[in-house]
């Protein structure tokens, strides 16, 4: 059963720049959480450049991990054209959450709520699987200002640890399960950091019934590898958009750095849907 609940100048490298009058612009960022001791890459030296990447794209919708509290404010104050959502993994607001933002002048939220990925998926912070924090997935249901379409948008982030394979297939179950029982005329994107590969079982019982952006866009820029920390050379890539009901036209892969230095230590990526 699905249950709802209301609730300086930069200088930009290998930047792509978002399709002229793309339908709908989507991105998938894990921010990099502020209570890591990053040195010089610490969410303080950053936030501006974050702010600006997201500028440069100028996405309709965003979905985050690791999300602060803090962090969430911090952009939306550079930004105000948007603002963002969610409970943390424990739900309230003092631990990382998959914040999803949206441009307010593009979109507006119909209903919106989250579920763990547990065997209790209702219980709020619950753990199960072997996980050793709470895994969630943040959604809201939402509808273009303009011309009233709607679609569903789901953030997720999976456990990190190479014991965790097993998880993050559960993880891949929970969701694929709860799409399942949406409204099948109602197109659903999930964006999210999975820590597996597109060779995992977990990808493979997520496009099930949906498809991989990035393998399906007729047109894709940068490199596949996402996860980079903070070395602007990519390793894996963890980070997918994942759809059904919409047609990509762009999946782009955005290294944007200033001064060697980079938003957070995943590549942000992106991509642009006919709605």
């Amino acid at each position: 059963m699905i249950r709802f609940r209301t609730l300086a100048v930069a200088a930009f490298a290998a930047l792509a720049l978002p399709a002229v009058g793309a339908d709908l612009k989507v991105m998938s960022f894990n921010v990099r959480t502020m209570k890591a001791d990053d040195g010089a890459d610490g969410w303080a030296k950053r936030r501006d450049l974050f702010a600006d990447t997201i500028r440069q794209v100028d996405p309709d919708v965003i979905g985050t991990q690791e999300l602060n509290k803090a962090q969430g404010d911090d952009t939306v104050a550079r930004l105000p054209a948007y603002t963002w959502f969610g409970r943390d993994r424990h739900g309230g607001h003092d631990d990382e959450h998959m914040g999803i933002f949206y441009k307010k002048d593009r979109l507006k939220i119909i209903e919106q709520g989250d579920f763990w990925l547990s065997d209790t998926p209702d219980k709020v912070g619950s753990i199960t699987w072997g996980n050793v924090m709470p895994r969630m997935v943040n959604w809201a249901l939402f509808e273009r200002i303009a011309d009233h379409k709607r679609f569903y948008l789901l953030d997720t982030h999976f456990p990190y640890r190479d014991q965790d394979e097993d998880a993050r297939t559960r993880s891949a179950r929970e969701i694929a399960g709860w799409i399942a029982k949406l409204p099948a005329g109602v197109p659903v994107i999930l964006t999210g950091d999975f820590n597996t590969g597109p060779g995992s079982q977990a990808h493979a019982l997520l496009t099930e019934g949906l498809k991989d952006a990035r393998l399906t866009a007729p047109t894709h820029d940068g490199p596949d590898g996402t996860f980079h920390a903070f070395t602007g050379q990519p390793v894996k890539r963890i980070d997918w958009i994942l759809y059904r009901g919409v047609a990509p036209t762009w999946q782009r892969t955005i290294t944007t750095s200033k001064n060697g230095h980079y938003p957070s230590d995943h590549f942000p990526i992106a991509a642009d849907f006919t709605l």
